[in-house]
């Protein structure tokens, strides 16, 4: 069976929907901004304790290795709930489940800070990490049925920024924080500021409806709804490649000795992703599959720079600007695409875009690890351009049902046409 795009379900949940009161062509960012204040504080509930790391494991009396499982924990619990959660929510009403997931994020953040047992620390982030699958399951089809049909890739880009701002700023800013004050200070400030977003998406994010139930794809076949599988299959490629690098980055900077420090680095790769996000944003309701290739060939070109360039730092921070400026829109492309593949049953499949991305992240740390200790971290831009160039072979060949050509807005009036 054949899922519906998203025209389908868009027109017809048009009376059931907050989009049917305002102007039809007007982005709803009143309503978008805590969505990505949510996605901002997921990301760096994920991420702080890598930069924290030394003073975790001084604080908590263990070793960095163990403290670093406070990271692993987190993607686990994203793993493993993403696609049973959402399965069993999917007809529940939208907003109270972004209100819990953010108060899960509250309570796993306060107890970080609070408690001296690292076992109960563990189950503490692995709980925020399922929280953080319902959000990334859920995040793209509650955007879409919040904003305009014709507007909601650029209304996911706007949600998606937070991951962006996360990576580039709100990290780094709560490492500084964490060493100036204390790790568990950078904690508190991340419990407070979800405390002041429940309150900020109770007064201004619109609630939308569950999925009904006569729409409800069984999971095993969204699945296998054309173009579900190709999509999934380049997200796994492309977050295994960007993962390898990203996370290696310090011992591959320093196997070239180009003299750059990796704090500057991760800036240049962080202000080029904000670049980057607001160009999809820009782009994506338009050509969406010209955007997807063209950011793999650019990451590929980056890669290939990364391999090349020895000690040459212009040529290096050259390449993480492509790098960066590139790997930013993937995950709204992807989302988008995955969405509008299949339709009614978006939340479903982008939790398994959720897992995905996450069995890719977990792949790329272990593989980045065998390699760095068999083969040196100078191995990994040529082992990343192999997948880029197999990601770029099946976005190529996915044209018909899942990275599709044309106007999106074209499409959702016109599906036929496909």
């Amino acid at each position: 069976m054949t899922i519906p795009r998203q025209s389908a379900p868009a027109k017809t949940a048009g009376h059931d929907s907050p989009r049917s009161t305002t102007n039809a062509d007007t982005l709803p960012i009143a309503a978008l901004l805590p969505l990505a204040a949510t996605a901002l504080l997921a990301i760096v509930t994920e991420t702080l304790p890598a930069g924290l790391l030394l003073q975790i494991s001084s604080g908590l009396s263990i070793s960095d290795s163990a403290a670093g499982q406070m990271v692993s924990a987190y993607a686990l619990g994203a793993v493993i709930a993403a696609i049973p959660a959402i399965t069993l929510t999917r007809g529940m009403r939208r907003k109270p489940i972004l209100l819990s997931v953010v108060a899960g994020m509250f309570l796993a953040n306060l107890i970080t800070a609070f408690v001296d047992i690292f076992a109960i620390t563990l189950v503490a982030r692995f709980v925020a990490g399922a929280f953080s699958g319902v959000l990334w399951g859920m995040l793209a089809g509650y955007t879409r049925k919040i904003a305009p049909p014709a507007k909601t890739g650029k209304a996911l880009a706007i949600a998606m920024a937070g991951t962006t701002i996360a990576f580039s700023i709100g990290t780094p800013l709560g490492t500084y924080l964490g060493s100036m004050l204390g790790w568990r200070w950078a904690f508190v400030t991340l419990a407070t500021f979800a405390a002041v977003l429940i309150a900020w998406i109770v007064v201004a994010v619109p609630d939308a409806p569950g999925q009904p139930p006569q729409t409800r794809t069984p999971l095993h076949r969204v699945f296998t709804v054309p173009g579900v599988a190709a999509i999934l299959l380049v997200v796994f490629g492309w977050f295994f490649a960007h993962n390898m690098l990203y996370t290696y980055i310090a011992p591959f900077l320093a196997s070239v000795d180009a003299g750059l420090r990796v704090d500057v680095v991760l800036l240049i790769f962080g202000v080029s992703s904000l670049a980057g996000i607001v160009l999809t944003g820009t782009v994506i309701d338009r050509a969406l599959r010209k955007m997807v290739l063209a950011s793999l060939t650019a990451f590929a070109t980056g890669t290939l720079a990364l391999g090349i360039a020895g000690g040459n730092s212009l040529v290096l921070m050259a390449a993480v600007v492509l790098w960066g400026g590139t790997f930013a829109g993937a995950s709204t492309l992807l989302q988008t695409a995955l969405a509008d593949a299949t339709g009614p049953d978006a939340d479903v499949a982008n939790s398994m875009l959720t897992v995905a991305a996450n069995l890719a992240i977990f792949g790329a740390g272990t593989t980045g690890g065998v390699l760095l200790d068999t083969a040196g971290p100078q191995l990994f831009p040529w082992v990343a351009l192999v997948i880029i160039a197999v990601v770029f072979g099946i976005a190529l060949l996915a044209r018909r049902n899942a990275i599709v050509p044309g106007r999106r807005v074209d499409r959702m009036e016109s599906p036929s046409q496909e």
